[in-house]
């Protein structure tokens, strides 16, 4: 086998039986008496090829006599018996309805609510949507005329750390501010069942910078800083900074010149007077401003843009990882609940990276790659595997070269051995 090193990868899954709970969500209405595989096997085996690069179900033809994937799902590489086909893995992608899909994606919350030994002092919450091109005539699709092209529009959402919280496939055009409310409302009442008393920070762009967020913030008690979008009333109150930083720069043109201000503003559709701050930037570029909102009391504007605002752009390398070395855009089933599952594997796949990848040491420049590189240098192993009686021996190329790195990894994530 060349993927021999799925086999920490089922360490990781086998934990928190990822593909146990999603299954246990859906309701399975076949014949007990011809089943084959179950639910929850197929959830496995699907996850398993996502995470090692297989995306496209078609591959499971090949992929359900490896012996790594055998190994991976408790079967004997040998003597076991072949994994589920392509065409058992698309009925269960089409076999949730709304209210499994529903119940999924409150495992997902669950999951990542029981991913940290004790409930945190606070949270921050990067919610962000993504493009999602289709080339067929699936459901919610929509043409969006920026991409000019047709497509969804999922909102993602991540955690400080990069942990997946929750994903949710939508058509493709901005969301409203009644919609993102309401998706933010469910969020939160799943997280509060867990975490009563955790810090909440809602971080997000501009186009979640709407009337119904922020007085839906306020209701909630949670904290936020949002992008604001530019208008004449916000620009009056920096005209004068505006002016002196543009002579600051003349005299020491070449180098960028960044200078904040904080002010209070109520847009007429705002319910109340909320702290803004502006940041003016002048460079070889240009005249080039910013705004932010927030109601954090302490810090200064400087500070709350810059290392905290700023921060919310790593939310975008959590979805080029998901996309783009996960392929969570392979939206192309026909119907709309069987992308949104599609989703949720994607995410359980992303998940299983992302733990792998914290089990790995804290200093080491492995704990900040990306999931394409781990899975090169700790997945894709070509490996000789050997079913005997009483074991199976997986032997690596003795010039394997992250012999130290899997010697780590498979001691920190075996599971404890019997007293």
């Amino acid at each position: 086998s060349s993927d021999a090193g799925l086999i920490l990868l089922r360490e990781i899954e086998r934990r928190d039986d990822l593909a146990g709970c999603l299954a246990a969500c859906i309701t399975d209405v076949r014949d007990p008496a011809r089943v084959q595989h179950d639910l929850a096997e197929i959830m496995r085996f699907r996850i398993m090829m996502i995470a090692a690069g297989y995306e496209d179900g078609n591959d499971a033809t090949s992929l359900r006599h490896d012996p790594s994937f055998k190994l991976a799902l408790e079967r004997g590489p040998e003597a076991g018996a072949a994994l589920c086909s392509q065409p058992t893995i698309s009925r269960m992608e089409n076999l949730a309805d709304m209210r499994a899909l529903i119940r999924m994606g409150r495992e997902m919350v669950r999951v990542y609510c029981q991913s940290f030994a004790r409930p945190p002092g606070r949270i921050i919450l990067d919610i962000d949507d993504t493009f999602d091109a289709v080339h067929g005539h699936q459901q919610l699709r929509l043409f969006n005329s920026y991409y000019d092209e047709y497509g969804f529009q999922p909102i993602v959402v991540f955690d400080g750390a990069g942990r997946l919280v929750g994903a949710l496939l939508r058509p493709a055009r901005r969301p409203k501010g009644a919609e993102s409310a309401a998706h933010i409302r469910r969020l939160i009442r799943q997280i509060r069942i867990y975490w009563p008393r955790t810090e909440i920070l809602l971080r997000a762009d501009s186009h979640y910078c709407t009337p119904e967020v922020l007085d839906l913030c306020d209701g909630l008690g949670l904290l936020y800083v949002l992008g604001l979008s530019k208008n004449s009333r916000l620009a009056e109150h920096i005209l004068p900074l505006e002016a002196s930083t543009a002579v600051r720069y003349a005299r020491k043109p070449g180098q960028k010149l960044r200078r904040f201000k904080t002010f209070s503003y109520a847009a007429r559709s705002w319910s109340k007077k909320r702290r803004v701050v502006a940041r003016v930037e002048v460079s070889p570029n240009g005249r080039d401003t910013r705004y932010i909102v927030t109601n954090l009391e302490g810090g200064r504007g400087k500070h709350l843009y810059e290392r905290l605002y700023s921060a919310r752009g790593q939310a975008e390398n959590h979805i080029k990882a998901w996309k783009t070395h996960l392929a969570s855009d392979r939206t192309s089933c026909p119907k709309a609940t069987a992308n949104q599952m599609r989703l949720m594997l994607h995410g359980a796949a992303y998940w299983m990276w992302w733990k792998l990848r914290a089990a790995c040491p804290k200093k080491s420049p492995w704990r900040r790659a990306q999931f394409d590189t781990l899975r090169l240098h700790l997945v894709k192993l070509a490996a000789t595997i050997v079913e005997k009686k009483t074991r199976i021996i997986v032997t690596l190329p003795a010039s394997c070269p992250q012999q130290a790195l899997l010697r780590l990894l498979f001691d920190a994530l075996a599971p404890p051995r019997p007293a």
